[in-house]
């Protein structure tokens, strides 16, 4: 869904660069079963509206000590491997319990944002142990529970799904 500004041509172009937008998925370690069949399951749904590219990265990280003897710890930094898979100029949102909610519909006009922007919009979800990455452009949280980080990414790409529905007013949301 997008809207036409006055003068010939500009709905061409602008169809042009919302085509031209890229979603990303980077994400720290391998994708396994059974959670591999429902990314290729989204990734089938999404090529028909959205040039999706998922990136794994290897987990490299060192469990983070936890826990009330541990007060202060964090989640691990990002190695450097994944800041290089990260796209110049792409408005980058980390997945973050402490991030931003959504209802799907506020998604939706997030990411309809994003694609008027220009910019590709590259989702990065940590691995079993969490990540800290500064300097991002966001922070997107699933919600308050705690999910596995293989799920997380199947969240996001039906989440992804589930917006682009909705901005085709296609049925699928209710």
């Amino acid at each position: 869904m997008f809207m036409c500004r006055s003068g010939p041509g500009s709905c061409a172009l602008m169809a042009a660069s919302i085509a031209a937008v890229r979603v990303l998925v980077v994400s720290v370690g391998r994708l396994r079963a059974p959670y591999a069949d429902d990314v290729q399951h989204y990734q089938r749904l999404l090529a028909r509206y959205v040039r999706l590219e998922l990136v794994e990265v290897r987990d490299e990280a060192r469990r983070p000590l936890r826990g009330p003897e541990h007060p202060g710890s964090q989640a691990p930094a990002p190695p450097d491997h994944l800041r290089r898979r990260l796209p110049p100029r792409a408005f980058v949102s980390l997945l973050d319990r402490g991030g931003e909610t959504f209802d799907s519909l506020s998604f939706s006009r997030f990411i309809e944002q994003r694609r008027r922007s220009g910019r590709d919009l590259c989702f990065v979800v940590g691995g079993p142990h969490g990540l800290d990455l500064d300097g991002v452009d966001h922070r997107f949280s699933l919600g308050a529970l705690t999910l596995p980080h293989q799920l997380a990414r199947v969240v996001v790409l039906e989440q992804v799904y589930r917006a682009h529905k909705i901005l085709a007013r296609e049925p699928y949301h209710y």
